[in-house]
């Protein structure tokens, strides 16, 4: 057991070792299952790309580099593809049972209201974090989100994460001390999966906390607005001596 990746099959050396000659075919299905089946959501797709770009340099994986990412992009994008679908005519079941304490109506109106408000940046950011990359997907199809723009930023972010982290990883898998230490930097890579993330709760914390001001300071002007306006129109009754 590893102390930054949990037990041995998940450590994404012991993993990718473990498939033997259909290490790249795994590979792609792991992907695959990540980004597009529920099931799918513990698997270590940040670290095992990053490896996967050490193995290309290594000659463990003896296909291109260009290739493996053609790959692992298109099979990060058809998971996308059919967890949205999976989301949209699964999810109006699952979601339509009151006495449900898991799937509630009121995710679904939240997640609509999540992507009318963060839309493009949500799918792409999404790609970087654990768990959520595998969930949001499906939700983009409860909450019916355009097919359309959905699928071109799932395009764009397959790119980015699939492409971007394996070829990361090859490049740095021949830097020496990045092969001598190499279970802290998968989990310094996981770490910085989720600073996207963690920039937007701020932002959208920060966004809140001044529309809040702002509607106080609307009270606050009607308040004493009707309070000068009380005491304009105020009649003191005239004393008779």
């Amino acid at each position: 057991m590893t102390i930054a990746l949990g037990p041995d099959w998940l450590d994404p050396t012991v993993l990718l070792n473990g498939l033997g000659p259909y290490m790249l075919i795994g590979l792609c299905l792991i992907i695959f299952a990540e980004c597009g089946l529920l099931v799918g959501f513990f698997l270590p797709g940040d670290s095992l790309l990053f490896t996967a770009g050490l193995f290309v340099a290594a000659g463990t994986i003896d296909t291109p580099l260009w290739l493996v990412c053609v790959l692992l992009t298109i099979c990060a994008f058809i998971g996308n593809v059919v967890g949205y679908y999976i989301g949209q005519k699964a999810g109006p079941a699952l979601f339509s049972k009151p006495e449900s304490k898991i799937f509630k109506k009121e995710y679904v109106d939240k997640t609509q209201e999540f992507f009318d408000k963060y839309g493009a940046r949500a799918i792409v950011l999404a790609r970087f974090v654990p768990i959520v990359r595998t969930f949001i997907t499906a939700m983009a199809g409860v909450g019916k989100m355009d097919p359309k723009k959905y699928f071109t930023y799932s395009a764009i972010g397959g790119v980015a994460w699939a492409a971007g982290l394996t070829i990361l990883g090859y490049f740095l898998g021949q830097v020496s001390f990045i092969k001598e230490n190499l279970e802290v930097t998968l989990l310094a890579i996981v770490f910085l999966s989720i600073v996207p993330i963690i920039i937007e709760v701020i932002k959208a914390r920060k966004e809140k906390k001044s529309l809040l001001q702002e509607e106080a300071d609307d009270i606050t002007q009607v308040m004493d607005a009707q309070l000068h306006q009380d005491d304009s129109t105020q009649i003191i009754p005239r004393v008779e001596r």
